[in-house]
């Protein structure tokens, strides 16, 4: 099967982003197009990697160059890593494809900015990461994959913050090979992982 190409739309550091580039050798997906809002460190490991990279700042014309990019790219899906806007209902409406994103919780438990930190606040003693499906909510698509990561005594934010990067950076790529083979139903908010399918 030929590799699909995805985007991947950024606005900071840039991790997940290079997890999903440096697992592609072995995954049906290529990273075909990065674009970020906001000069960044991700924007910047892109460009020097020859990936096509590129800077939409935000505007009444960002959802038309977006999309025409992806367009052009023949992007079939795409993956939020750290991108800190939501997606307009435009947007959405206008890219055919799966739309993914990531969280540091188990949602719907402590959406938006910070969740590591809400997560020490309240004291809970667990907590994880969720890959789902991007609607016109904050955080509120229909749930992909999560695992669960424990809390443990007297963790500062950073560290529990470090813990859940590295289940990010190895439970995307999963996520993102199962959507870009299909490899998955929908019924209402409730989604099914199907198995491989038989060569």
């Amino acid at each position: 099967m030929r590799p699909r190409a995805v985007a991947v739309l950024a606005s900071g550091h840039g991790s997940n982003l290079e997890a999903l580039v440096h697992a592609q050798a072995r995954a049906p997906y290529r990273v075909r197009l990065v674009i970020a809002d906001r000069e960044c460190r991700a924007l910047a490991w892109a460009r020097a990697r020859g990936l096509d990279a590129r800077l939409v700042p935000p505007g009444p014309h960002a959802d038309a160059t977006q999309l025409c990019a992806m367009r052009d790219a023949g992007v079939g899906a795409v993956a939020l890593a750290g991108y800190l806007r939501r997606l307009s209902p435009a947007f959405l409406a206008g890219f055919a494809g799966p739309v993914l994103n990531i969280h540091p919780s188990l949602l719907p438990s402590f959406p938006g900015l910070h969740a590591h930190r809400q997560a020490i606040a309240h004291g809970v003693k667990v907590t994880g990461v969720t890959i789902h499906f991007v609607d016109e909510g904050l955080d509120s698509g229909p749930i992909l994959l999560q695992e669960a990561v424990a809390v443990r005594e007297g963790e500062t934010p950073d560290e529990l913050l470090e813990r859940l990067h590295a289940v990010e950076h190895r439970l995307y790529p999963q996520a993102l090979t199962i959507v870009v083979e299909g490899r998955y139903a929908t019924s209402g908010r409730q989604v099914s992982i199907l198995p491989p399918r038989e060569e």
